[in-house]
């Protein structure tokens, strides 16, 4: 039997859609908070609500209980599977059912947890990160039916806001059920509502605690001050060291890179700065694109900075501090050399001979695509049949710690990094929406996919 066309196809998400829209706004109701404890009740109940959608769609979906790397019961895990034929090809479909608190629902224009459409969006904590990728899902799978050809595994998780604590061990338990041949991660977004993309790469996270001392106790700042610089000065000092004058990090060892598969457009500075919210009169730091400084090449920030409040101050020199640094590494960056060159830094530019000590909190590797893989083309594509328009690649600055796990564990698999966010989002903040226009583009999107992979 032919394959369906893109006309049938588009035919069928049309018919579906008010369905999918209302399976999206069901799940917003939930309120599956992971932050609020991811073995609640409530958890439970979005793990399964995922599953009885699912099984809707021919899927044999189940929720197994995962459990953490110490034996304590974990998240509630969304896993099945839909085998039309055992020499097809065989692909993974993830996403995750947990979201973001909402910790101040004043803040938001509309309930975040009553779904609601103004001007071609839906609001709703969890309306785009990540019930929209439940929502492609379900959809591409319905608009398939009978008609799939590649045999499907899903994974929907239940504690990716929260950092996937029990992924690995859980991955790790369940090879079998998650082998593919390609894995969709709908957890990203697009270049802009009207245009498509793939993710690209990924930067790594690392984190590290400075601690910096001068003294071994606190002294008064009259008595000694001059020539005694404070801890926090010293702090100071030294991250200010790891700058050169134009912003970039002069860190030997810490490498950065051009964007992976080309550089196709680099970001709007004036979206970048309305976005980020930066002060009229600041300026950006670094050099290159704004696109390499975002996605490719390394940054820090100071996350955590141990200090006495202003109130209630008093003339001490403050004898120590400690600081964490949030070190976002070049996609394909070891964190472990990462934290090597920063250390290797930090601990041979202690100023004026102040004590420096470095200590590891957590490290998450990086990630890119192949760009010349066969599913990559087959993607790109299908998204410029479904958007009407080519695609623009582009990377992530943030991490997901997952998917170069996803990689590692099986790495003959190719990974594909679609999603249903789109720059006003919003994702993790207040007002957070989908815009309905692309959201029904990516179930085609997907659909498409699917149906080139069979081949």
């Amino acid at each position: 039997m032919a394959a369906l066309s893109k006309e049938e196809l588009h035919s069928r998400v049309d018919a579906d859609f008010d369905r999918i829209v209302d399976l999206l706004s069901r799940k917003v109701a939930l309120k599956s908070v992971s932050a609020q404890g991811i073995t609640g009740e409530h958890m439970r109940r979005s793990a399964q609500f995922v599953a009885d959608e699912l099984k809707k769609r021919g899927v044999d979906a189940k929720v197994v209980q995962s459990k953490n790397p110490d034996g304590t019961p974990g998240a509630f895990e969304v896993v099945g599977s839909k085998i039309v034929n055992p020499d097809a090809p065989t692909v993974l479909l993830y996403a995750h059912h947990d979201v973001q608190p909402v910790p101040d629902a004043s803040a938001w224009d509309t309930d975040p947890f009553v779904a609601t459409e103004v001007d071609g969006r839906l609001y709703g904590r969890g309306a785009t990160d990540d019930g929209g990728g439940i929502a492609i899902h379900s959809g591409a799978l319905h608009a398939l039916g009978d008609d799939l050809k590649v045999n499907i595994k899903v994974f929907i998780e239940g504690e990716e806001e929260m950092g996937s604590p029990s992924f690995i061990p859980f991955i790790e338990a369940h090879r079998d059920e998650f082998d593919s041949d390609v894995i969709i991660v709908a957890d990203s977004g697009n270049w802009s509502a009207e245009i498509p993309s793939l993710t690209t790469s990924l930067r790594g996270n690392t984190d590290l605690d400075v601690t910096v001392k001068a003294l071994e106790h606190p002294v008064h700042s009259g008595q000694f001050g001059g020539p005694i610089l404070d801890a926090n000065t010293l702090s100071s000092m030294l991250i200010a060291s790891m700058y050169d004058e134009n912003g970039s990090l002069n860190i030997p060892g810490l490498v950065g890179g051009d964007p992976v598969g080309g550089l196709q457009r680099d970001l709007d500075e004036a979206s970048v700065r309305a976005d980020s919210s930066v002060v009229d009169s600041y300026r950006f730091a670094g050099t290159g694109s704004l696109a390499s400084r975002l996605w490719t090449k390394p940054s820090i920030s100071v996350i955590g900075f141990d200090a006495h409040p202003v109130e209630g101050s008093f003339n001490v020199i403050a004898n120590e501090t400690r600081f964490r640094l949030s070190i976002r590494t070049a996609p394909n960056q070891r964190p472990e050399d990462a934290a090597k060159a920063v250390t290797d830094f930090l601990t041979s530019h202690a100023p004026f001979g102040a004590e420096v000590s470095v200590s590891m909190v957590d490290a998450g590797m990086g990630w890119s695509m192949d760009p010349n893989a066969e599913a990559t083309q087959d993607a790109l594509e299908s998204m410029r049949e479904a958007f009407g328009v080519d695609p623009i690649n582009k990377g992530e600055g943030g991490s997901i710690p997952f998917i170069p796990e996803l990689q590692r564990i099986f790495p003959k698999a190719q990974v594909l990094v679609t999603g249903p966010e789109d720059p006003k989002g919003n994702a993790h903040s207040p007002n957070e929406s989908i815009d309905l226009q692309s959201l029904k583009n990516n179930v085609l999107t997907e659909a498409l996919i699917l149906t080139k992979l069979a081949k």
